[in-house]
C-alpha cells in the first residue's frame, strides 16, 4: 500500500524541490559551483560592486547565510572583497575575472536545467504550473508575512482560457 503522505501536495512539492536541488547541483559541479553560489555570480553580473546586505536580501537569505557563500567564492577566486573608500565597515563585493566568466556560463546550466524540468510539459501546462507554483508561493509567503519579493509576473494574455 502506497504512503498517504505521497499523495498530498506538500510532499510533492518537497520531492519535486529536492529532486530540482539534486539535478542542479550536477549540473553546476560543470563549473565548480554549488546550487546557491550561481545565484550570487548572476547577481554580481547584473551589478558588480554589491554589499553584503544587498546580496542577502536579494537571494532572499539571512546575512550570515550570504557571507558563508561569499567566503566560500573568495576562497575559490572568483569574488573578492572591498573595503569602500572613506567607510572601511562597509564591503562591497565584485566578481574577478574567472567569477565573470563562471557567471556568465550560468545561463547555459539554468537553460539545461529548465529544460529537463519542464520537457515533458507543452506550452499550456507550463504556463499553468507556473501560475498554480506562483498562487501557493504567494499564500505561503502570507501566512509568514514575506510576501515581499514574491513575483507577480503577468503572463501574456493570449492564453487566458486555459485559467
Amino acid at each position: 500500500m502506497k504512503d498517504p503522505i505521497a499523495k498530498t501536495i506538500g510532499y510533492r512539492l518537497n520531492h519535486t524541490a529536492r529532486l530540482q536541488r539534486a539535478l542542479s547541483a550536477r549540473l553546476l559541479a560543470d563549473l565548480s559551483l554549488f546550487p546557491g553560489q550561481e545565484s550570487v555570480l548572476k547577481l554580481l553580473v547584473e551589478h558588480d560592486g554589491r554589499t553584503m546586505g544587498d546580496l542577502a536580501a536579494a537571494l532572499r537569505v539571512r546575512p550570515p547565510t550570504a557571507s558563508k557563500t561569499i567566503a566560500r567564492l573568495t576562497t575559490q577566486g572568483l569574488v573578492e572583497r572591498r573595503a569602500t573608500d572613506g567607510d572601511g565597515r562597509l564591503v562591497r563585493v565584485f566578481l574577478t575575472a574567472s567569477g565573470r566568466e563562471r557567471g556568465q556560463a550560468v545561463d547555459g546550466i539554468w537553460d539545461a536545467l529548465e529544460a529537463e524540468i519542464v520537457g515533458n510539459l507543452d506550452h499550456k501546462e507550463r504556463k499553468r504550473l507556473r501560475k498554480l507554483l506562483r498562487k501557493v508561493e504567494k499564500s505561503l509567503a502570507a501566512k509568514l508575512g514575506a510576501d515581499q519579493g514574491v513575483d507577480d509576473e503577468i503572463e501574456p494574455a493570449e492564453d487566458d482560457d486555459e485559467a
